[in-house]
């Protein structure tokens, strides 16, 4: 029997720039990048040197902790470059595709015969365990697991008719998940679910505003994460994925991407494949009028800054494309009250209109000391207290964050906070920090 889920908390930011939907136009790639920094949790270890010959689904690199867990190519080609950062960091693998070998992988019944297939495809690292929101620990069977099969976030695309054909697919990953914990596989749903949730799975159908979406947020509405425990979350692409993994043997690294956002021209559907470059992607999709733009793989408010030489980052299935602002020559600057800004406060009166808008990359502010308004709580549907959180954190108290429920959050979960705090914090960062020191405080 379907339950539901009602979120009371959060909010919608109205936005122009949204992608209808429509039959998605076809992008191939030539070039794609595997990103270890997408991945949380996992070091990276080159199996791959420049020139080298891949088909999809063989793997570029392993963490260096588990040497089973790997990340794979998306397509058939040749290793066209390493780029390293500093002290050598693995930043990217580029590959330029030509041919379309694959690689088979043997998926068999049993839980550790799916779990190997999971970590040799590089499935395993399109999950993320809870505590810590980082790619899942082997050896730790999860309480239980929770799907997430839609997207709040401004501008997301839309994952229900993405998925409306993937019925067998989402089946056969649901059960394969299932076998993988002893506790329950939750399916969190809009009210259009375009899909049968099997018998494995248990329905939840979800309402109210972002973050709705994000699956740590329905973990701690339907069964908090407490200390000691371990879930997986992921989203109803993957199991789709794991699904054809399950049936053919293949690895599916194909991908439907919105191009969205203020500044787009035309905004549409793409369908491409995972880490493709984004240059092909916004052709003739962006204005000519020599305004300064930001393009983030994702969207505004937990993308990921790129240019237009970057690739699509995991777990994003997104483009957003907005004004930068460093060029704007505005009347009294950020005290301006123009119909244009859009605002969480009272004292833009435009808020109350129903307009989108279209926002730039500026702050409007400058960095200061947290203020306790409890202007947090406003949009923070967890049960937490966010600002006491946040000092745990910074203060690196252990004992007082654990109380407060660092076990159960994730940065994506602090975006509107983020959004709506007067001190112009960095919080996202601040919470990924405090949780890789923690992690690394237990281990």
């Amino acid at each position: 029997m379907d339950k539901s889920l009602t979120v009371e908390r959060g909010l919608d930011l109205s936005i122009k720039g949204a992608a209808e939907w429509s039959s998605p136009t076809a992008v191939k790639p030539t070039v794609i990048a595997v990103i270890p920094d997408d991945f949380p949790g996992f070091l990276p270890k080159l199996e791959v040197k420049e020139g080298d010959k891949v088909e999809a689904g063989a793997p570029v690199m392993h963490d260096k902790n588990n040497e089973d867990v790997k990340l794979t190519s998306p397509v058939a080609g040749t290793v066209s470059a390493v780029i390293r950062g500093e002290r050598r960091k693995i930043e990217r693998v580029e590959i330029t595709a030509a041919g379309n070998e694959e690689k088979h992988f043997n998926v068999g019944s049993t839980a550790e015969s799916i779990i190997a297939a999971l970590k040799d495809s590089g499935l395993w690292t399109e999950m993320r365990q809870r505590p810590y929101d980082i790619v899942p620990l082997t050896g730790i069977s999860p309480r239980d697991i929770f799907v997430t099969a839609f997207d709040s976030s401004p501008l997301a695309p839309d994952i229900n008719r993405i998925i409306e054909n993937k019925q067998a697919q989402i089946t056969a990953g649901i059960k394969a998940l299932s076998s993988l914990t002893t506790g329950k596989v939750y399916i969190c749903t809009k009210s259009d679910c375009s899909f049968d949730v099997p018998e494995e799975g248990e329905h939840y159908i979800v309402t109210g505003p972002h973050p709705s979406g994000n699956p740590g947020v329905q973990a701690s509405l339907i069964s908090p994460i407490n200390k000691g425990d371990t879930v997986w979350t992921l989203s109803i692409l993957t199991v789709a994925r794991i699904g054809e993994l399950c049936f053919t043997g293949k690895r599916d690294f194909s991908t439907v991407v919105a191009v969205t956002g203020p500044e787009t021209v035309n905004p549409y559907y793409a369908s491409t494949v995972q880490g493709a470059a984004v240059k092909p992607l916004l052709d003739n999709h962006l204005p000519s009028d020599g305004k300064h733009l930001r393009i983030i793989s994702g969207n505004i408010l937990t993308g990921i800054k790129i240019d237009l030489n970057g690739f699509l980052r995991f777990p994003y299935t997104q483009l957003t494309v907005m004004a930068e602002g460093d060029d704007v020559d505005e009347f009294m600057g950020w005290a301006s009250l123009s119909p244009s800004k859009m605002s969480v406060s009272r004292s833009f009166p435009f808020r109350f209109f129903k307009k989108k808008f279209s926002p730039d990359a500026r702050i409007l502010g400058g960095h200061r000391a947290m203020i306790m308004s409890g202007i947090y709580d406003k949009v923070m549907p967890m049960d937490i207290m966010t600002e006491y959180l946040l000092k745990a954190i910074g203060a690196r108290d252990i004992d007082l964050m654990e109380k407060l429920g660092i076990y159960e959050v994730a940065p994506e979960d602090f975006a509107l906070c983020e959004y709506v705090d007067p001190s112009k914090t960095e919080i996202q960062k601040a919470v990924r920090e405090g949780l890789e020191w923690l992690r690394k405080e237990n281990e």
